[in-house]
């Protein structure tokens, strides 16, 4: 890298950003009108002046150059500017930053879903349930378990749009959820399909899916710490009956009335 590069970033890097003149008040309506920015501008200093016209002197795009020989005329004249010796088949693709990625985007959640939360659980296998909020995973997702052993409701990860959360919560910090169960822990792995034989190529075998040892020691550990958060709570007796419950409407009963 050259030394003048060099400089014109250091240039870049000392230069303060601009302050605005003027600001939008919304509705496309200005802050200072026209003749205030004449005078905040001291644009009267200019009125009737005349700068001097700087003629730049054209750059030839030919040249005239001598040719030896009797029967090549003598001269010839030449383009100064020279095409391209090769063109490229195709344009080439603009490399993107990647801060426009989906995935590094902000994410945001209701100030209500807050670690030790009680939510309840209004779509998947497992709606109606009411579950224990642990955290927020990178992605945006919640990460709330039932306890299993309570309500069959397993670590799992759901959308903050397809929750409800209640006025109950448990106080979960000494909860330690292990750092390894992120995003990537709940992707399955792709299983490559066997070449089946004569005697199999009409069957139809559908696999069950079967938790590892590691995810069923994973959820026993957090299972354990969540149930002795929530017998340290005043209203554990009920608390208990709570989780086990299901959530429901009756008829008459409207969602938007309802105190959770």
């Amino acid at each position: 890298m050259s030394a003048n590069k060099v400089a014109k970033k250091d240039d870049k890097k000392a230069k303060k950003p601009v302050k605005k003149l003027n600001y939008d008040l919304g509705g496309g309506l200005l802050k200072y009108s026209r003749s205030q920015q004449y005078k905040r501008k001291a644009l009267w200093r200019f009125a009737g002046k005349k700068r001097p016209v700087v003629k730049v002197p054209k750059k030839p795009i030919t040249a005239v150059k001598k040719v030896n020989g009797a029967k090549n005329g003598g001269e010839r004249v030449v383009s100064l500017l020279k095409p391209k010796s090769n063109y490229p088949t195709k344009p080439r693709v603009a490399s993107r930053p990647g801060r426009q990625l989906f995935k590094n985007h902000k994410r945001n959640t209701r100030k209500s879903l807050k670690p030790g939360r009680v939510v309840i659980l209004l779509a998947g296998r497992q709606k109606g349930k009411r579950v224990v909020l642990l955290k927020v995973l990178k992605s945006g997702l919640l990460l709330v378990t039932g306890p299993y052993s309570l309500n069959q409701c397993p670590l799992r990860r759901i959308s903050q749009r397809y929750v409800i959360a209640t006025s109950t919560s448990i106080d979960i910090s000494k909860v330690k959820v292990p750092a390894h169960i992120n995003d990537a822990y709940f992707k399955r792995a792709d299983k490559k399909e066997k070449n089946r034989g004569e005697g199999d190529v009409f069957a139809v075998k559908k696999e069950r899916y079967v938790p590892s040892e590691q995810k069923k020691a994973d959820q026993a550990a957090v299972d354990k710490a969540v149930r002795t958060a929530l017998s340290t709570h005043k209203d554990k007796k009920i608390l208990f009956k709570y989780i086990r419950s299901y959530f429901a409407l009756s008829s008459g009963q409207c969602p938007h009335r309802l105190r959770f």
